[in-house]
């Protein structure tokens, strides 16, 4: 298995759940790293441990600043870009700022990271790019009408990578995320996601509130898959591999009331009290997609990719954290 050794790699939104992780997992491995991020939603406490440790770096930045964005690239071997507005909602309320940061941001790294002659360009896309089509499970090739600012974005992304490599020699890999959760992911905010809001209400004893009737499905990934995925992509040498966006999942799914029940029963372990607390039911969110799960045979073909933790596993290893760390 390939893994990013003796490298210098920069990791946009660092502070965040998924490149915190990608820091200490590149740090443990004897890699330089840059971390870059303006704590907007990523968190300080996420890289505490990092700071000082031989080999990390930390650029305080914006990635709609393009000065920031040619620093932070200065002698990277590679770039894993995750920085990001996130979530939905959050685009839908506020589509001009999710628009300068996915999409402006976005065209300023991957300019940066070729004005610097950085080959490697790996980034977070995401399965929201999937829209409206019903196919199950998602193919790469085949997608629906997008439904949200934030899948726009993430869709121009995409293409803005695919021009990239066709006519500057770039080799870009995108990563189309599933519902990523595990350590680090924040239970806070208006825009948390389900798994650790819904672990915060029941270690409250308040019922959480699932989005319409539960029948919604998601192919959860546990963050130890997308940390894989990343290494991967950043180290193949398969030149067929190059310049392809590919799924990260684990080509399962549960839908929210086998999730909301399997997470309910795992708390309990540690408090037999959350087992009487019992989930309320909301209206469906806009812009949601019914049911999402990933084919990951073209990851598994071309990247060497396969889960390492599937998804009980991995939302009895998250509950573990979350009790620990709340």
């Amino acid at each position: 298995m390939n893994l990013i050794t003796g490298k210098r790699v920069l990791v946009t939104g660092g502070a965040g759940f998924i490149g915190s992780s990608l820091c200490h997992d590149l740090l443990d491995r004897g890699n330089e790293v840059i971390c870059l991020d303006n704590f907007a939603t990523g968190k300080k406490e996420n890289i505490t441990d990092l700071q000082g440790r031989p080999g990390f770096t930390l650029i305080e930045g914006d990635i709609r600043e393009p000065e920031v964005c040619k620093k932070a690239v200065k002698g990277a071997d590679v770039v894993l870009h995750q920085a990001a507005l996130g979530s939905v909602p959050r685009s839908i309320a506020d589509p001009a700022t999710t628009n300068a940061v996915n999409i402006n941001g976005f065209l300023n790294m991957i300019i940066a990271s070729r004005d610097a002659g950085i080959k490697r360009f790996v980034f977070a896309s995401s399965s929201s790019v999937y829209g409206d089509s019903p196919e199950l499970p998602k193919v790469e090739d085949r997608t629906g009408k997008v439904l949200s600012p934030y899948a726009i974005t993430k869709l121009v992304n995409e293409e803005y990578a695919r021009v990239f490599g066709s006519l500057y020699g770039m080799e870009t890999i995108g990563l189309r995320y599933f519902n990523v959760f595990g350590r680090r992911q924040d239970p806070d905010g208006p825009y948390a996601a389900v798994i650790p809001k819904f672990t915060m209400a029941f270690m409250k004893h308040e019922s959480p509130v699932i989005n319409g009737d539960g029948s919604n499905s998601r192919d959860f990934t546990y963050i130890d898959n997308v940390v894989l995925a990343n290494n991967l992509a950043a180290t193949t040498e398969n030149p067929a591999a190059m310049n392809h966006v590919y799924n990260v999942a684990c080509g399962d799914s549960v839908n929210l009331n086998e999730m909301t029940t399997m997470l309910r029963g795992y708390l309990s372990a540690y408090d037999i009290s959350i087992s009487k607390v019992e989930p309320e039911h909301g209206p469906n969110r806009p812009g949601d997609i019914p049911h999402s799960m990933a084919s990951i045979g073209k990851a598994v073909r071309l990247l060497g990719y396969q889960p390492q933790v599937l998804f009980p596993e991995g939302l009895k290893r998250a509950v573990e954290w979350y009790v620990d760390n709340l």
